[in-house]
């Protein structure tokens, strides 16, 4: 008796698990459900249980040349070679299938921008103050320091010029490299340069000198002016103070003793008679910037003028004074002296030539450094020798001996 087929639907021919002789076995579905994704037999490697997967690679490297120029370009140190750095990076990159070119693009562009500002820098001086900033920064200058008037003090090098970043204070009675006699300070500002201050420096400390060590007579031939000004680099740290000292003008030389004489130090007749010393002192100041008289004629005759007036305030200060009995007439006999140079410089002023005019401004010359005014100078306990000028400083007159013109 034969079997009868199950019921349902039947498999095409050659299904179910009694395949014919020779023909692989063909899968079939269960009624009510799909057939089955599944592959016979074994599953290679990456393909596991019908779901796919890529195959691991390991990633590409980072371009070197792409951080050597990022790291460049954002120290902005040598922002040449981080530029050609960058670029190379880009062509390798595009040839290798690297990683890296977003650095590489940043190390351009701020290698890029350091090349500018390090080019801005040269061109306006910028560079120059970096560096002088390093180079004063290594060797101590920047430190601030002060020094006040009447104060002396030596040098750690022994000598005032260069640069100084720390003095000792010392007495005046002995030996040392300087006396201050005054302390000034600069306008507040952007830092003006080193010759402006300088320039400032110069003239204001000149004029200072006088009023420290009043009798001009009573300074040493090898004595001169100095002084500390602020560096660029101390100005940034708000030193604006200019310090104006006396020193020796030969670099191994110093000074002993004060120079100061003033009315600190001086007796009022002294300091009654040097004060109107300065009146002439300063009129002699204004001579003309000539090398001969003829050079400008009509300036020198306005500056007699000027001498003129200087001389008429001094005799009216000498006059005024109440003077010690051991003095007062060796001063009377001064301002009589001072009024006939007085004379002179009138006749200089009207001169008609400048031979003419050189005459009269020799006998005026004559008359207020001649022996009446070492007369005064010995009574009155004050230097009795009269200091050496170049030309250019006393004029063409000559001092010692009174000419003619006085009787």
């Amino acid at each position: 008796m034969a079997t009868p087929p199950p019921s349902g639907p039947q498999p095409p021919h050659g299904g179910g698990p009694f395949s014919p002789p020779g023909q692989q076995p063909q899968p079939y579905a269960v009624p009510g459900q799909q057939p089955s994704p599944y592959q016979a037999g074994p599953h290679p490697w990456g393909q596991a249980w019908g779901q796919t997967y890529p195959v691991l690679q390991p990633p590409s490297p980072v371009n070197g040349f792409a951080i050597a120029a990022l790291v460049l370009g954002v120290l902005c140190f040598l922002p040449g070679i981080g530029l050609v750095l960058g670029i190379l990076a880009l062509v390798q990159i595009r040839k290798r299938g690297e990683r890296g070119k977003g650095m590489a693009v940043a190390g351009i562009v701020l290698s890029t921008i350091g090349a500018l500002l390090m080019t801005l820098a040269f061109t306006t001086g910028g560079a120059r103050d970096a560096w002088d900033g390093f180079r004063d920064a290594a060797n101590g200058v920047g430190t601030t320091f002060s020094v006040n008037k009447g104060e002396c003090f030596d040098t750690p090098s022994g000598s005032l010029e260069g640069y100084a970043y720390d003095v000792d204070i010392v007495p005046c009675d002995g030996e040392h490299d300087a006396e201050v006699f005054a302390n000034f300070p600069m306008p507040d500002g952007d830092y003006p340069g080193d010759d402006a201050v300088t320039g400032v420096a110069d003239e204001k400390c000149y004029a200072r000198s006088e009023s420290y060590a009043m009798d001009t007579w009573a300074l040493p031939d090898d004595v001169d002016v100095y002084y500390f000004t602020p560096t660029r680099e101390s100005w940034r740290s708000g030193d604006r103070e200019i310090t104006c000292m006396f020193g020796n003008v030969d670099a191994e030389g110093t000074l002993k003793g004060s120079l100061r004489q003033d009315d600190t130090t001086l007796d009022d007749d002294q300091f009654a008679f040097l004060k109107a010393d300065a009146i002439l002192n300063d009129a002699y100041d204004g001579v003309p910037d000539t090398e001969y008289v003829e050079d400008d004629l009509a300036g020198h005759k306005a500056w007699a003028t000027d001498m003129v007036q200087a001389l008429e305030q001094q005799t009216e200060a000498l006059r005024a004074h109440d003077w010690e009995s051991s003095t007062e007439q060796a001063v009377t006999d001064y301002a009589k002296a001072l009024d006939r140079a007085r004379e002179q410089w009138e006749a200089a002023s009207e001169a008609r030539d400048a031979d003419a005019f050189t005459d009269h401004w020799d006998k005026a010359y004559r008359l207020t450094d001649g022996p009446k005014v070492v007369t005064a100078r010995e009574a009155l306990g004050l230097a009795t020798e009269a200091p050496t000028y170049d030309a250019e400083d006393g004029g063409e007159g000559g001092g010692g001996e009174e000419s003619d013109a006085e009787v």
